[in-house]
């Protein structure tokens, strides 16, 4: 049955964390924020993901200033945030004390909706945070992570979301973050949602593999509800589809987005002389990269690992490192590649390949995982491996944060002064360093932001 696609525009985060190395700066968002108020958009995607961590570490700017400023200036569309679960926006498991505080300055600071995953799909590492948004009364967006392997299937996924559901998701989104969703498979996915859930659902691909302006095509005849682009002009290689292309594509049918195609072409206009700002952070990726089919890595993780063999004079090894990947996610349980565990899986597999013997050496982070300090794999870890890396210890069973004890308290001690508000805490507790950095450059009022930003 026809019915009018929803779009979300990724232009404000995602856009610029896949082909800027997330760079863009507030100051470059805000001329255009009243145009993109006025499109008519589901939401608009601005805050979480990498750039709380980018706005401190290289921009320095306060990412929760960021926040209020695009909340004042968009006071008419939905913003929306990526919330990693009990991972928050960071690479670890934080206390429920932490992450509950965290929603609830994100809601006050103008987040509608959020949209949360858990790199394992583990439903337990997104209970306190789907919890947390509706006590906020904002929207919990709860995001299956999408995967190849011989233990996903659609009704593994379908199962999951209904999982969700019954935990309170307002919406689920299909998060295709690598691409790999080909869309006869998503028209049967999203069907079969259709069948077995009554919430809306939201699809999320990017364009490495080439497929997704299919998929988006076969998902909207299957009856999804909204999709997420990203304005053309930071759209397609390892972002998403144009919003433009797709407005176009719909008009006039029954699918029609009720978007206008000249308001969206002064916001590329505009964003497209904003690119070439940026240009020192321009992905080397062009085009598209079915490599992506076979090995299952997200564009992020392809240039993390070309840069670190490269560092290391090993960039022949690629091909390697690449044929090993698969391997390791095997023997951890087939893990969607998705942060942090694509970090973790692409590590493991550079080391394997390197010392020439497979586990030779485990970091901690890999222990991590096959102890179950992740979250529950979908299939069981390889006992050798695990064996190897856990040695005489014990793995657990619970949900990891179980075993945190609260720390906003230790925190604010530890702070002091130095913190000027709640969501000063938070940015220590999620980047501790770089936090402390941040504060002590805005107390003497000398910021350093990276030498090969923008100057103007």
């Amino acid at each position: 049955m026809a019915h009018k696609v929803l779009i979300t525009d990724t232009v404000l985060r995602d856009a610029h964390q896949s082909l800027l190395a997330t760079r863009m700066r507030t100051k470059d968002m805000l001329p255009i924020a009243s145009k993109l108020d006025k499109i008519g958009y589901w939401s608009l995607e601005v805050w979480g993901g990498a750039t709380f961590d980018s706005c401190l570490r290289f921009l320095k700017e306060d990412p929760w200033d960021r926040l209020r400023a695009l909340r004042e200036a968009i006071p008419n569309t939905r913003l929306q945030m990526l919330l990693r679960g009990q991972n928050i926006l960071g690479y670890r498991h934080y206390a429920d004390d932490v992450l509950e505080t965290f929603v609830e300055r994100a809601a006050v600071n103008g987040i509608d909706v959020f949209r949360i995953f858990d790199a394992l799909n583990d439903p337990r590492n997104m209970r306190t945070a789907m919890e947390s948004v509706k006590k906020a009364g904002k929207i919990a967006e709860a995001a299956v992570s999408y995967t190849i392997s011989p233990v996903h299937s659609n009704e593994y996924f379908v199962n999951l979301a209904k999982e969700l559901v019954g935990m309170g998701a307002d919406t689920i989104c299909i998060k295709d973050m690598a691409g790999l969703l080909s869309p006869y498979d998503a028209y049967a996915l999203v069907k079969a949602m259709k069948e077995t859930i009554d919430v809306p659902i939201h699809l999320h691909c990017h364009c490495t593999s080439g497929m997704a302006h299919m998929t988006y095509l076969k998902a909207v005849e299957a009856g999804v509800d909204i999709v997420d682009c990203a304005i053309s002009a930071v759209s397609q290689g390892t972002s998403q589809p144009p919003t433009e292309s797709l407005v176009a594509a719909l008009k006039g049918t029954g699918y029609d987005t009720g978007l206008e195609l000249e308001p969206l072409a002064e916001v590329a206009e505009y964003i497209r002389d904003v690119r070439g700002k940026y240009q020192a952070y321009e992905s080397g990726f062009t085009g598209v990269d079915t490599n992506v089919l076979i090995y299952q890595v997200p564009g992020g993780m392809m240039s993390n690992l070309e840069s670190q063999l490269r560092a290391q004079g090993a960039i022949a090894k690629l091909k390697d490192v690449l044929a090993e990947i698969p391997r390791v996610r095997k023997d951890f349980g087939y893990p969607p590649l998705v942060t942090p565990s694509s970090q973790i899986v692409g590590t493991q597999a550079t080391i394997n390949v390197l010392t020439g013997k497979r586990y030779m050496m485990i970091p901690t982070e890999s222990k991590n995982v096959l102890k179950g300090m992740y979250g529950r794999s979908v299939a069981p870890f390889d006992p050798e491996v695990q064996k190897l890396a856990l040695k005489n210890e014990e793995p657990i069973t619970c949900r990891p944060a179980d075993l945190i004890p609260p720390e906003m308290d230790k925190l604010r001690d530890e702070l002091g002064d130095k913190a000027k508000s709640v969501e000063d805490v938070l940015s220590y507790a999620l980047f501790p360093k770089v936090a402390l950095q941040f504060f002590a450059e805005r107390e003497s009022g000398e910021f350093v932001p990276e030498e090969t930003l923008p100057t103007d």
